[in-house]
């Protein structure tokens, strides 16, 4: 399978001849987050990182700046310990991979409050752009259904990214959606990067200012 020449990003062709097309990934981020009440986010590091704090850094964010492969696992601890909240995980491909694994124990967990974005532009952003298993055709959505995530999609188109901005606050039961993304590059939006700083400004946001501090 090679690269197919009439996409800008490079990408590959991966359906028997039409190019599949791909949507900007700071609008899509930027459409998900709009009203986003009580959703907790948790972020890959790099660009999904960056995605959401230019969508606006909020103290119900937690992004990751290491441990690469582990947003959804966080993302599971945290939806099962915080049943009341929906939980998003916004992270890429390349980390998504890494973290395979994790889409079996969430399928087994099956937490009703759990959604999994992952922003798939093909690409492993964060050291040089190298093309990822899903420029090769690798289906996280196929591989999250086989893991007993039943609702996963995936995404390539505006209209669907509005229904699923509707799904994180009101769908049961765990969520996976792949968004085609671009593979261009954006402008950095860093948010938070001291741990201990992110991680009680999360807890003060969810049990309150002085419990938040004990913690």
């Amino acid at each position: 399978m090679t690269a197919d020449s009439n996409r800008p990003d490079g990408g590959t062709d991966r359906s028997h001849g039409a190019p599949r097309p791909t949507l900007p990934r700071r609008d899509v981020v930027r459409r998900l987050l709009t009203d986003r009440g009580s959703l907790i986010v948790v972020t890959g590091l790099g660009a999904s990182a960056y995605d959401v704090a230019a969508a606006g850094d909020a103290p119900l964010d937690f992004p990751l700046w290491g441990a690469m492969g582990g947003a959804a696992m966080v993302g599971l601890g945290l939806a099962l310990t915080q049943p009341s909240h929906p939980v998003v995980v916004v992270t890429g491909d390349g980390e998504m991979l890494m973290g395979l694994g994790s889409l079996a124990t969430i399928g087994v967990e099956r937490p009703a409050n759990l959604r999994i974005v992952v922003l798939d532009n093909e690409r492993f952003g964060e050291t040089g752009n190298q093309r990822t298993h899903t420029a090769s055709g690798v289906d996280l959505a196929a591989a999250a259904r086989a893991c007993g995530i039943a609702d996963a999609r995936t995404i390539d188109t505006i209209d669907e990214v509005e229904r699923l901005r509707a799904d994180l606050h009101d769908s049961t039961g765990p969520l996976l959606a792949v968004i085609k993304i671009g593979a261009d590059p954006e402008p950095k939006a860093l948010p938070p990067r001291d741990g201990p700083f992110l991680a009680h400004r999360l807890r003060s946001a969810l049990l309150g200012q002085a419990r938040g501090l004990e913690a």
